[in-house]
């Protein structure tokens, strides 16, 4: 196997730091690897620039692919980069619709034997990019409150409860929000129909499992766009209900939609981009870029 420069966060904690080491006794054993800890985009820059051509391996969550990539995008070097990811976070979405192993050792073994795939890539109007999955509305109210949940559970080991937590407390008043939503230039939901929550999804779950856009393929040169208009009570309860069996698009109040551009534009909302905060915002265009970049995901290596 060519050499890997294994990228990871300098302020992992303990659990992290424990599953990784057991990551690196695979890799060692058939591969000449570099570890760099990164706690900022200017380290993280400086690795990406002695990188050599080496495989480049992020070890964390869907962040810390996203902060690779993103660097790599900013320096245009994204397309001429291989990638692989060891999924040692906390929900670990992207790695679960790669079909990566969450086991450390096991996730190490895929690299080892992993084949090359190419992923597409979301690209807003400002040049930041989305590995994932980016939702606004009451999900991304589940996030914001989740995420204050996560940092104190993830002391204890049960981070992952941390989106659950911001769902249920999101639930008791969710943010109805009007906006209109457009596909390719074609109207979907406009600002005379209030909606609950709004999903642009290249992979297919966020939240540690969660699966909002669950047909989504990051490698099938299409965005995956689900809203959901459940705003009474029952219907809400409906589709909560739906939502955590990854039926939710059965419901006659959730519309879907597939395309290469998204653009939503409204009242105020707050977003969720790979589990980033941002907004408010009154108006945000995603794009896709498909075949944007190589990763290593489980199977054989194609001859």
């Amino acid at each position: 196997m060519e050499p890997v420069l294994v990228i990871a966060n300098a302020e992992a904690g303990g659990e992290e730091q424990e599953s990784l080491r057991l990551a690196l006794e695979v890799l060692r054993a058939k591969a000449d690897v570099e570890v760099a800890r990164t706690s900022n985009p200017g380290e993280l820059d400086g690795v990406l620039h002695r990188a050599g051509g080496r495989l480049l391996v992020a070890a964390g969550g869907d962040g810390s692919l996203h902060a690779v990539v993103a660097a790599l995008h900013k320096r245009r070097e994204l397309g001429e980069s291989r990638l692989g990811l060891l999924p040692l976070g906390t929900g670990n979405d992207f790695a679960r619709t790669l079909g990566l192993p969450l086991e450390p050792q096991a996730a190490a073994e895929a690299l080892l034997t992993g084949r090359e795939r190419r992923m597409d890539l979301i690209v807003d109007e400002l040049g930041q990019v989305v590995v994932n999955s980016v939702h606004l509305g009451a999900s991304a109210q589940a996030s914001r409150r989740g995420a204050r949940w996560k940092r104190r559970l993830g002391k204890f080991g049960f981070g992952i409860l941390g989106y659950p937590i911001g769902a249920v407390l999101s639930a008791v008043r969710p943010p109805y929000v009007r906006l209109r939503i457009e596909v390719d230039g074609e109207v979907l939901v406009d600002v005379a129909d209030p909606v609950l929550m709004v999903a642009v999804g290249n992979g297919t779950s966020v939240g540690g499992g969660t699966e909002l856009t669950p047909e989504a393929d990051p490698g099938d040169a299409r965005l995956d766009v689900m809203v959901s208009r459940a705003i009474g009570p029952l219907e809400r309860f409906g589709y909560v209900w739906k939502l955590t069996r990854g039926t939710h698009e059965e419901r006659e109040d959730v519309l879907t939609a597939r395309g290469r551009t998204v653009t939503v534009s409204g009242e105020e909302f707050y977003l969720s981009a790979d589990g980033e905060i941002d907004g408010p915002e009154r108006r945000r265009t995603w794009r896709l870029e498909p075949a944007a970049y190589r990763i290593l995901v489980p199977g054989a290596p194609q001859a």
